[in-house]
């Protein structure tokens, strides 16, 4: 079954290290095919409004359209032929671009839902040279948005094939393994390491209890151990279904002792993971999209990120 990523590029070293690290993940994932894809620059309104009215407009109009058209192809077939110089069977690739519609980031996501593709590509400080902060940024957009097709965002020239999926037990978790499963079935030299934060009190309860009532950290902390006991039972039957076996998958599990999303930057650091995979909402206000999953992904450097809905 063929795995479709849409690869989201400009001419930028952002969309370069995206492209390289997407071709880099076909030693994992099998029969891997790529589209690539370039939403063209946005046209003046003046023009458009000039050309209904002026023949010259209309002729300079025309003029635009044809120049955007031709610099997008010239991005991807440069890109194209870069895969294929890299390993690529040209026939695994193809090359997508239209003038942007209704905006950059919408327009990819728009783009990737009709092509039911498996993972959205991008380089972590967007696709216009002009994007100079993340947050805010087209990929900041990307993630906030895509209800449905995981967006992996790449920081810097990754190399390291490690991968590391932070879990908390929740039904999002449940489909970044998902997720993962599929993309690398049947490949026994892929390793995996599951990466959980024994959760405190706070991160379910915005009470502030007395530190002494210890009891009601050691309700949570059983409660944490049933659910993610429960989870790892689910996850040993998908990998599994996927040909991974267990001898692949590490689990490890630390107390919290500082925020989980740090915890989780600093594993990833201390690892030398190059993929780190979470889901974008966990179990509680503290988990993934809400306060975690924002803090990694502001603070993911120089590694892939993996968020999945």
């Amino acid at each position: 079954m063929d795995r479709k990523l849409l690869l989201a590029v400009d001419d930028s070293i952002h969309s370069k290290h995206a492209v390289k690290y997407a071709v880099r993940m076909a030693s994992v994932a099998k029969d891997l095919t790529y589209t690539l894809f370039h939403v063209q620059p946005i046209i003046s309104q003046f023009l458009l409004d000039e050309a209904r009215a002026d023949f010259k407009a209309e002729a300079e109009l025309k003029k635009v359209i044809r120049k955007n058209a031709e610099d997008a192809m010239g991005i991807l077939e440069n890109y194209k032929a870069q895969m294929a110089r890299m390993g690529i069977a040209e026939d695994c690739i193809d090359v997508a671009t239209r003038p942007r519609v209704l905006g950059l980031a919408k327009d990819v996501l728009d783009h990737a839902e009709q092509g039911i593709y498996d993972a959205i590509v991008v380089g972590r400080r967007g696709l216009s040279r002009a994007q100079k902060l993340f947050m805010g940024s087209v990929t900041a957009k990307l993630v906030e948005h895509s209800m449905v097709t995981p967006v992996w965002m790449i920081d810097g020239d990754v190399t390291s094939m490690k991968i590391m999926v932070a879990v908390d037990g929740s039904e999002n978790s449940l489909r970044a393994v998902d997720h993962l499963g599929f993309m690398v079935a049947e490949d026994p030299n892929v390793k995996i390491s599951l990466f959980h934060v024994v959760p405190k009190v706070v991160d379910y309860c915005v009470i502030n209890f007395d530190e002494k009532e210890v009891g009601i950290e050691q309700v949570v902390a059983r409660g944490d151990r049933r659910c993610i006991d429960h989870f790892y039972a689910y996850v040993r039957r998908k990998f599994e279904e996927a040909g991974i076996q267990e001898n692949q998958v590490e689990i490890k599990v630390v107390k919290r002792a500082r925020n989980v999303g740090k915890a989780i930057v600093e594993e990833a650091k201390n690892g030398d993971y190059g993929t780190v995979i979470v889901g974008r909402r966990g179990i509680s206000k503290a988990f993934f999209m809400g306060s975690v999953s924002r803090y990694v992904l502001d603070r993911t450097s120089n590694r892939a990120l993996w968020l999945v809905s």
